[in-house]
């Protein structure tokens, strides 16, 4: 009891309430756990199998923005799940030749003629010589799901790729027997 009594007088001493050390506490743990969430998405989408009257629903969680897992449940009863990737390609982007002949130097200095103002490299802000990694979302999401009798493929098309799948979407799946699934994914916003 000394120690916590201590604390408090600590924390009264120095003008800030229990009551409110307590409420940025809860606020920091709650943006901990809102950063946490926003980490990952989940949605569903539909399906039809080709020529038949069997059905299928697709639930999937993304984490990150390029891959998750997806559990595809056909009203047969059958159920395949497992990994799904969007194919991406990467690119570094060299801006250094675009500043030859301009001078030397970051920082917060001079802009041209010698003048005081923007910041970042001669007033161009943060855009100055840099090498940067461009992402390239193609589009394309392939998934590999196994079932009770092998393993399903899927190729979809979608619509945001930068979104991942919560842009929305489509394409096609096909059993191990080799039939056919058409299916969409609506845009989760």
């Amino acid at each position: 009891m000394g120690a916590q009594w201590a604390v408090h007088r600590l924390y009264m001493r120095k003008g800030v309430t229990v009551m409110k050390f307590l409420s940025i506490r809860l606020a920091g743990a709650s943006l901990i756990v809102l950063a946490a969430a926003g980490c990952t998405t989940t949605g569903i989408g539909t399906g039809q199998v080709v020529g038949q009257n069997v059905g299928a629903t697709f639930t999937w969680t993304q984490s990150g923005g390029t891959r998750g897992t997806m559990v595809a449940q056909l009203s047969d009863g059958q159920v395949f799940q497992g990994p799904f990737f969007q194919i991406t390609s990467e690119s570094v982007v060299d801006y250094d030749p675009l500043w030859n002949g301009w001078g030397p130097g970051f920082g917060w200095g001079r802009g041209w003629g010698g003048r005081s103002w923007g910041w970042g490299w001669g007033g161009w802000g943060p855009w100055g010589p840099s090498m940067d990694t461009i992402t390239h979302y193609s589009g394309q999401v392939l998934a590999n799901l196994q079932g009770p009798g092998g393993f399903m493929r899927c190729d979809f098309r979608l619509m945001r790729p930068s979104s991942g799948m919560a842009g929305g979407g489509a394409g096609t799946c096909q059993l191990p027997s080799g039939t056919i699934i058409n299916a969409q994914f609506p845009p989760r916003y």
